[in-house]
């Protein structure tokens, strides 16, 4: 057995009603605290589900600012307003409710709202953030990016481009996981929300370099819950069993991938949502069959047991349940109706060199391929997507 290492967030609590009683899980674990900077989304905002959390904060004695400007795939600029809101209300503790775009800027203010912190363009890159951080609460509103419990956020770089800040200080201190937050997603955000997250479970079951023992169980108990609930969930947005199930499963994904780090999906749909701003999890569906074949010939035995979850009737030989398993990814993106070709997201054949030269500039995530990618493969595998 290889040496690995694990961290994740310390306290985690999942329970159906757990956004009314915010202000008491987080009042137990931070009793100092005065100040809450939430951080959430217009939209999220506008479903109206802020007020039960805001109203249990208040009761727990905290002073309440809600900042609800991030968009998806946040700039730079919607990231120095935050830390400017935050250092003008004095937060001296930060929560994080929303999808992951809010959660990644409650933890990049979490870091760069501290006296002395960094500049932002400083902590780019793995284990550049140095010193400590306000305390940090995320409260996730999809099932999809597991950012509740990850170390890692991303920023929107330029007009397509993107970075990450990777460090240990981005763990929250605590995730509260309430399937009543999520039961106003629409079925083609919940769907692809859900099989966002059964990639980072598959991505981190096939990691190159980190996988491991504790990651390896996170992420078949992921893709066990993920995928009975799924198609539940878009058919039947109000069922909060479901739900909440799902809630779990993404965590659970997350928790995995941030220890054995997701590959080729990701660095793939990257330039898709980039360029063509196709929603994150959509566009790491729209290419997740085709690099599954791709990698068939490294990683089937791998694939061949995932499939035994998501598709338990599946037989024959290792390559044939590997196949079954890309097989009924597609069948699931399908049953949910969300789009399954780069054509239906507006992406042309002409297209397909640009896509694969911004892929090819994604080296973090490339070198945890179970299979080296080269530039004619990631364009072969836009093609077989197109």
């Amino acid at each position: 057995m290889n040496d690995f290492a694990f961290s994740t967030v310390a306290h985690l609590v999942s329970e159906l009603g757990a956004a009314r009683k915010l202000g008491t899980h987080v009042r137990n674990r931070f009793p100092a605290a005065r100040h809450a900077l939430l951080v959430t989304d217009p939209g999220f905002l506008r479903t109206g589900l802020v007020q039960a959390p805001t109203a249990s904060l208040e009761a727990a004695g905290f002073h309440v600012h809600i900042h609800a400007d991030v968009v998806a795939d946040p700039p730079e600029a919607i990231v120095h307003a935050a830390m400017a809101a935050a250092k003008a209300f004095g937060a001296d503790i930060v929560i994080g409710l929303g999808g992951g775009s809010s959660m990644d800027v409650a933890k990049l203010i979490a870091v760069l709202a501290v006296d002395n912190a960094q500049p932002l363009a400083d902590i780019y890159g793995i284990g550049n953030v140095k010193g400590d951080r306000l305390p940090l609460v995320q409260v996730p509103t999809t099932a999809g990016t597991g950012s509740e419990v990850t170390n890692i956020a991303i920023v929107t770089t330029g007009a397509t481009t993107k970075m990450g800040v990777v460090a240990p200080q981005l763990y929250a201190d605590l995730a509260v996981l309430d399937a009543e937050l999520t039961v106003g997603l629409p079925p083609a955000v919940t769907a692809a929300t859900g099989i966002d997250a059964m990639v980072h479970a598959i991505e981190a079951y096939t990691s190159r370099h980190k996988k491991n023992p504790l990651s390896d169980m996170l992420a078949r108990q992921a893709l066990t819950l993920l995928s009975a609930n799924l198609i539940r969930v878009c058919e039947h947005g109000s069922d909060l069993a479901a739900r909440q199930s799902m809630l779990l499963g993404a965590l659970l994904a997350g928790q995995a991938f941030a220890n054995a780090p997701v590959a080729a999906v990701h660095a793939l749909a990257y330039p898709i949502g980039g360029i063509f701003h196709v929603p994150h999890g959509l566009s790491n569906s729209l290419v997740l069959p085709h690099v599954l074949r791709f990698n068939a010939p490294a990683a089937a035995s791998l694939y061949a047991e995932l499939a035994s979850i998501v598709v338990p009737h599946a037989s024959g030989s290792v390559e044939a349940r590997s196949e079954a398993l890309a097989v009924a990814m597609q069948q699931m993106a399908a049953a949910t109706g969300i789009e399954r070709t780069l054509q239906q997201v507006g992406i042309t054949a002409g297209d397909l060199d640009r896509l694969a030269d911004d892929a090819m500039l994604q080296t973090r995530l490339l070198g945890n391929n179970p299979r080296e990618v080269t530039r004619a493969d990631a364009r072969a595998i836009y093609a077989a997507a197109l």
